[in-house]
């Protein structure tokens, strides 16, 4: 399936704009108000809202991935924990992760042990035994869970999902000025071709309001 994957989202890039006559906004996807704003400076903004435990998320995964491997150089991709009440644990987590830098050796295994391996990992506890097979100290991953860091993490990601109005997870938002899903798109590959189009025309309103400024 991966390879499936990958195939089709290198058609993505080899085939700009062939699709843009299909998307309406309104229907796949919503334009985001003007004062949800990107933060990623020059490059063009990605933007996934997730949750570990979210099995539509889990799936989304590999496409994801397969996106990833040719992402243009003007993008940033960046990921956002969804903060509903029972999915704040597996927020923590994810920042948790960030700041003991194991995030990339773990992310796609903390998914898996979750779908797969039916683990509840929703507690400190849970977590220190998880990243004890990656061999991380129990003292380091306590006192990073718990940290003023994390939780101001916590708090912005708080902020980010209020700012663009995250009912639902996977989302995914572009440049703080589109916003779309699995479910708009039509499924998840639609979702990355879709994204590439959000991406395009972020661009050229960035172009647009460079050539007004000057």
């Amino acid at each position: 399936m991966r390879l499936l994957v990958g195939l089709f989202v290198l058609s993505l890039y080899a085939m700009p704009g062939s699709v843009s006559a299909q998307y309406q906004v309104g229907k796949h996807y919503v334009k985001l108000p003007p004062g949800a704003q990107a933060v990623s400076g020059d490059k063009v903004e990605v933007r996934e809202f997730f949750w570990y435990g979210c099995p539509h998320c889990y799936r989304l995964e590999p496409y994801l991935e397969a996106w990833l491997k040719n992402i243009p150089a003007d993008v940033d991709y960046v990921r956002t924990p969804g903060v509903a009440r029972r999915w704040l644990p597996h927020a923590q987590a994810f920042y948790t992760f960030e700041a003991l830098g194991v995030t990339d050796r773990v992310h796609k295994d903390f998914f898996d042990a979750i779908h797969k391996k039916r683990e509840k990992l929703d507690t400190e506890e849970s977590l220190v035994r998880f990243l004890a097979a990656y061999g991380v100290d129990a003292s380091k991953v306590r006192n990073n869970y718990n940290s003023f860091g994390v939780r101001t993490k916590v708090e912005n990601a708080k902020r980010l999902n209020f700012l663009y109005a995250i009912a639902s997870v996977p989302a995914i938002t572009v440049d703080g000025r589109y916003k779309t899903d699995v479910s708009m798109a039509g499924g998840p590959q639609q979702l990355m071709a879709l994204v590439n189009y959000l991406i395009d025309q972020s661009r050229q309103e960035r172009k647009r309001a460079a050539s007004g400024k000057q």
